[in-house]
């Protein structure tokens, strides 16, 4: 037994339930290989579980799905790692926010040349869950038009660029017109400032009244509504956030006005076989080898300061992506 540096929560709350703390570290039991942590993603499923919108599996927890390093120890049956090979993940069970942590080694992948332990842990849960969302969930390609909410966030600066590589026609809501700026950049072809324009009316101004054939949505009940209101006959929303509150109950019959889908995805479900986990980390790093994708890390911080990580997340005015460095 061994000890760590680590952030726990002992109760939900606030960010001030981000707290550090030494916690004693087994030794990797079989299947299982330690990682010395060179970076730490924050994400917003973070903040979800802190309040307890999602249930932790025990308090007191140590939170995060999503961190890079490297392999120092290896349990029994492990055969496809090695000490010292350079390893990234987005993947249950929670435990990143530590100096050092054993992760299950099927969930692990290695890291190809040209990709920096720090910037896979700013990637890696977005980045898959945004090959999930354009290639999986819906298969997005030229001649489609998306619409996605919060586009210039550390996840739509992911989705607009690949789904504009991949030849849709990007509409994204942001909330500034510098956000609009950062968004265009990254290949949203029409930014819309939600807080001076209707979205629903710009939709289908840019699309002639005939609406988008996906809808991204991670806002939740704010955006909800207008989503499904911009949607295609046989148009779909993909569901996959509430940074804004839960979405309440809905009549089902809203989905009948042109046969719409709904879908709430999770990438945990995604990559749930190791097949898959290799295919979407290995398209996310040729995208991002190649310059389709660029993951630009926003902020970093101290490990014992996630606190102020959360608080930032929070205030949306954040944009990129953000890690803990231990």
């Amino acid at each position: 037994m061994t000890s760590t540096r680590a952030i726990q929560v002992h109760r939900a709350g606030g960010p001030e339930e981000l707290r550090a703390a030494e916690i004693d570290l087994a030794p990797p039991a079989a299947g299982e290989a330690r990682i010395r942590h060179v970076a730490i993603g924050v994400n917003y499923i973070d903040v979800y579980f802190r309040t307890g919108l999602y249930t932790p599996p025990q308090y007191p927890y140590v939170p995060g799905l999503e961190g890079a390093g490297v392999v120092e120890a290896l349990g029994a049956g492990v055969r496809d790692l090695a000490v010292g090979d350079r390893v990234a993940y987005a993947a249950r069970p929670l435990g990143a926010y530590a100096e050092r942590r054993n992760v299950p080694a099927d969930r692990l992948v290695k890291l190809p040349a040209g990709i920096e332990e720090k910037q896979a842990a700013g990637m890696m849960l977005r980045g898959m869950t945004a090959h999930c969302l354009l290639r999986r969930t819906f298969q997005v390609a030229r001649g489609h038009t998306i619409l996605v909410h919060a586009a210039a966030g550390g996840l739509g600066s992911l989705v607009c660029p690949w789904a504009h590589h991949l030849g849709a026609v990007v509409i994204g809501t942001v909330g500034t017109e510098a956000k609009a700026e950062l968004a265009r950049a990254n290949g949203c072809d029409h930014p819309i400032v939600y807080t001076k324009e209707n979205f629903i009316e710009r939709v289908k101004s840019i699309t002639d009244g005939r609406g988008v054939d996906v809808v991204y949505d991670s806002v939740g009940k704010d955006t909800f509504d207008g989503s499904i209101a911009c949607l295609a006959p046989l148009g779909m929303l993909v569901s996959f956030g509430q940074s804004s509150g839960v979405v309440p109950a809905f009549d089902i019959k809203k989905l009948a006005q042109g046969s719409l889908f709904l879908t709430r995805p999770s990438l945990l479900d995604y990559t749930a076989k190791r097949e898959d986990l290799v295919r979407a980390a290995s398209d996310l790093f040729d995208v991002v080898s190649k310059g389709i994708v660029r993951c630009k890390i926003e902020r970093t911080y101290a490990l014992k300061d996630a606190a102020q990580a959360h608080r930032d997340l929070e205030s949306r005015k954040t944009t990129g992506s953000m890690i803990l460095a231990p």
